[in-house]
């Protein structure tokens, strides 16, 4: 009888395990969506630690190596819209180098956040900016130049904080896990857009130049 009842109570620790397992993934999704109020303090100031908490989330719900010091590295901007939940930018930065002409950049985006409409002008001293994207967990819809395609993908809606809810740029590729999408055109308008379980994408490029980035809404530049 003891033996029975040992491997009656196993058996139901067995199928609360399995349950709990099937639950955790939306458990989970439930923590990396973040009202937009949750970035901003009482005078509607953009809280850039409660912005990394966030994307420190979104790394552990996709299981991207946390190093020490990662927080430090981190850095994450609103572009001066109040509505980072929305449109925002976050990333780390592990190379720039102007001498020998490359970076590489891993971006994070939110759930359904978007990474603002812009184009790469040359600076003083360096050509505009050629880049290319490997999204490596999530998925990002990757827009730029080419045949206007944004009806085949009605899941992204453009915010109004972002010029009105407008962009240039309506060629979309959707960029899964493995997929490399290249900048179409140097000069060329582009933007993203994070799937419902955000973004982790890998860029690489020539040096960037901070100063020779142009934004379609004036407001964000």
């Amino acid at each position: 009888m003891k033996t029975l009842t040992a491997c009656l109570v196993s058996a139901l620790l067995f199928v609360s395990q399995v349950v709990a397992n099937e639950a955790t993934p939306d458990k989970q999704l439930n923590s990396i969506k973040f009202e937009n109020a949750y970035f901003y303090n009482s005078k509607g100031e953009f809280d850039k630690e409660k912005a990394k908490d966030a994307i420190i989330a979104l790394m552990k719900y996709h299981q991207y190596p946390i190093y020490d010091g990662i927080r430090d590295d981190l850095w994450v901007m609103d572009y001066n819209s109040g509505r980072f939940a929305e449109v925002g930018l976050s990333g780390i930065t592990y190379e720039n180098n102007q001498k020998n002409l490359y970076m590489l950049l891993d971006i994070f985006l939110l759930p359904n956040q978007m990474l603002a409409e812009h184009w790469h002008v040359d600076g003083e001293e360096t050509a505009a900016k050629r880049e290319g994207w490997l999204v490596r967990w999530g998925k990002s819809y990757i827009a730029g130049i080419g045949e206007d395609n944004m009806a085949d993908f009605p899941e992204v809606k453009v915010p109004p904080i972002h010029w009105g809810g407008k962009v240039q740029a309506k060629h979309i590729v959707e960029g899964l896990p493995g997929t490399f999408t290249n900048l179409q055109q140097v000069l060329s308008r582009h933007w993203q857009m994070a799937g419902s379980e955000g973004a982790i994408i890998t860029e690489v490029a020539n040096f960037a130049d901070g100063k020779a980035v142009k934004r379609s809404d004036p407001k964000m530049n």
